[in-house]
């Protein structure tokens, strides 16, 4: 075992109780965090010095981060702990909403609420610094919430940015539940029917031969249904992060569930390249398969480059998966940098290609959204309904989607205004 020095900390300093606190604040926010990490940051810091913010910050990151997706959420938690002089006020403005104070200077930032929630859960009385004293004319003030919105129905139309940590274990187990059946379609292949409109002349033939020439009855057939492919291509970038691991829980309880009519399920990701994460969604264990398909993709909160990625899918992957008249979900805000003239012929080809094409954006949730990014208005025009992906209730309304072929969403609004 490596024997470390002793720290050169005075005995009446707070340094090493505040990492700790801040360690299982962290761990509370949902990172990974043990004492051996413990250990080696109060080490690290020793080591670093504590004469510099930047040196400071990275060096506890270092030792508490070990996943891109963990960075926003420390970044979050150590600003309000650490940097904020008020992070108090601004925790206690959020975690209660509906009080109007001091969260009306500015709203929530994406992971704030989760690391609001994680230094307060259970730890009013233990913040280091700040001292809780009795008084005798505090008044206890009870609210009457007979009346107000159900925790699921507000869980339903909360933005998946601005979840808690509770809030999202909430909101996976919901949408756990949802479903997304579609209709068959009629195939040309025929099936045995006692009502069928038309008539099986062959084996109606064959059973009169075999009776010497007379006829019994006439056979009649009807279109045997079939069901189509989906195909999902779903962006991860770092504008996505949050939306899309909450879409892939989605994605997970579609493809696992029986009867809801889909042949096939194929899940694509997409941020600087293409990858196929379909085998992954099939594990029963959703956690496991979320953690196999983050593994597999390597472009996780990083850049996008839409365009080249579905010039990737068009060549490689759409006649294997497109075939029998596959529905294509793509969720992507739409924010890319690449030429839109590619990215424009590409749309056009995956449209031409699907039977129905379904975008969700989840940019779409703001009342000002108009498409002026050249990345959206070059892919507008070639999907066939244009809808928010922001959400549970969102979520909950594709099913609309796929059931009505002509309802376009918000696209032919969006359209008037290019």
């Amino acid at each position: 075992m490596p024997e470390y020095p002793a720290l050169d900390i005075p005995e009446d300093g707070k340094l090493i109780h505040n990492i700790a606190w801040f360690a299982r604040a962290l761990r509370k926010a949902g990172l990974p965090i043990g004492t051996g990490r413990v250990i080696d940051a109060i080490r690290a810091v020793e080591a670093a010095g504590f004469t510099s913010k930047s040196d400071f910050f990275y060096t506890l990151r270092a030792c508490f981060v070990s996943r891109p997706e963990q960075a926003q959420v420390f970044a979050q938690v150590f600003r309000l702990y650490w940097r904020d002089p008020r992070y108090m006020e601004h925790m206690m403005a959020m975690m209660l909403p509906a009080v109007r104070g001091v969260q009306e200077e500015r709203a929530a930032q994406a992971a704030e609420k989760r690391a609001a929630e994680a230094l307060l859960d259970g730890a009013e009385g233990d913040l280091p610094g700040i001292e809780n004293p009795a008084r005798e004319d505090e008044v206890q003030i009870e609210i009457d919430a007979s009346r107000t919105m159900s925790g699921e129905e507000r869980l339903r139309s909360l933005d998946f940015e601005q979840m808690s940590t509770e809030e999202i274990a909430r909101a996976k187990r919901m949408l756990a539940r949802l479903t997304l059946p579609v209709k068959p379609i009629a195939s040309r292949r025929a099936q045995t029917s006692h009502s069928g409109r038309r008539y099986d002349l062959r084996r109606s033939l064959r059973e009169a031969m075999r009776r010497g020439g007379e006829m019994g009855r006439l056979h009649r057939v009807e279109p045997r249904p079939r069901w189509p492919n989906l195909v999902v291509l779903c962006d991860i970038s770092g504008s996505m992060s949050q939306y899309s691991r909450m879409v892939l829980h989605f994605l997970h309880a579609v493809s696992n569930a029986k009867g809801q009519g889909w042949a096939k399920v194929h899940a694509f990701t997409f941020g600087t390249r293409l990858t196929n994460i379909t085998r992954h969604l099939r594990q029963r264990d959703v956690d496991a398969a979320l953690a196999a398909a983050g593994a597999e993709a390597q472009d996780w909160e990083g850049g996008t480059r839409i365009g080249q990625c579905l010039h990737q899918f068009n060549r490689d992957w759409s006649r294997r998966v497109m075939g029998q008249g596959a529905v294509v979900l793509l969720i992507t805000d739409g924010l890319d940098r690449d030429d839109p003239g590619q990215l424009g012929r590409e749309m056009e080809r995956l449209q031409l290609s699907s039977r129905q094409l379904i975008w969700l954006n989840p940019l779409l949730r703001w009342e000002g959204f108009a498409p002026k990014a050249r990345g959206i208005a070059a892919m507008l025009p070639h999907v066939d309904s244009f809808r928010a992906g922001h959400n549970i209730a969102a979520l909950e309304d594709l099913a609309e989607a796929l059931s009505r072929r002509d309802d376009p969403g918000d696209k032919a609004r969006l359209m008037g205004l290019l």
